[in-house]
């Protein structure tokens, strides 16, 4: 455990990496998204509450963070003499730290707007509708594993890359792609858009968040193997 917790300070070393960036990226991303909430609202023929996505971008910025954690770091364990199995899980541990952190601050922004009503001109950043009405422990989860979804990916990405190469990487994500273009050719020839997004709004916040737990599991149980014979 020690060990683990050795990789996990030797990832921190990188704080712009893994903290300051997410955090600039996320307040650039704010700051942008209420100026245009102002303009809006200063044109006065805007009346509804407004919603956007911007708070996402701090979370796409995680694929990088796990491909880095990998790239940067792993050949540097190695030479500490570092077993992957202890850089795999503290890497992880990494991950679900600075998530969580990460979450924290979407559900406390969430709670500002809520009590701000959205700033003071009904504009919402962090607490989108249909997930703050599940409640906040729900939106820190969804917030928590989005994140880490993210962050495995790239890491995942990596590892194939370290294992196999540019080429398989290649290959493999056209694979994956060409997989989501049939899933979408088989619901427009059946003509089922409305069940699948039926099935979306069933499941709900809770849900999706279970949904996107399951994905990041497999590709975390698919990264450890290929770490196991990557080379640094």
């Amino acid at each position: 455990m020690n060990r683990t917790l050795s990789v996990v300070r030797m990832q921190l070393i990188n704080r712009q990496t893994f903290i300051w960036i997410p955090l600039i990226v996320l307040a650039g991303s704010l700051v942008i998204t209420l100026a245009i909430y102002g303009i809006l609202r200063g044109t006065g023929g805007v009346t509804i509450n407004l919603y956007g996505g911007g708070a996402q971008a701090p979370l796409w910025y995680f694929l990088y963070v796990g491909v880095s954690s990998l790239t940067l770091t792993f050949p540097f364990s190695q030479a500490m003499s570092v077993t992957r199995r202890e850089f795999f899980l503290g890497t992880l541990l990494t991950a679900v730290i600075t998530s969580a952190l990460l979450a924290a601050i979407f559900v406390a922004g969430g709670a500002f707007e809520v009590a701000t009503n959205g700033w003071g001109m009904d504009g919402y950043f962090f607490a989108l509708d249909w997930l703050w009405t599940a409640g906040p422990l729900v939106a820190f989860a969804f917030y928590f594993v989005t994140a880490m979804l993210f962050f495995i990916a790239g890491f995942w990405a990596a590892t194939i890359f370290k294992r196999f190469g540019a080429m398989w990487l290649t290959i493999v994500l056209i694979g994956i792609a060409a997989l989501l273009v049939l899933g979408l050719f088989v619901v427009a020839r059946t003509d089922a858009w409305t069940e699948l997004f039926g099935w979306f709004a069933t499941i709900g916040a809770v849900g999706l968040t279970g949904l996107m737990a399951a994905v990041a599991l497999v590709f975390a149980a698919i990264a450890f193997p290929a770490l196991r014979r990557a080379t640094p």
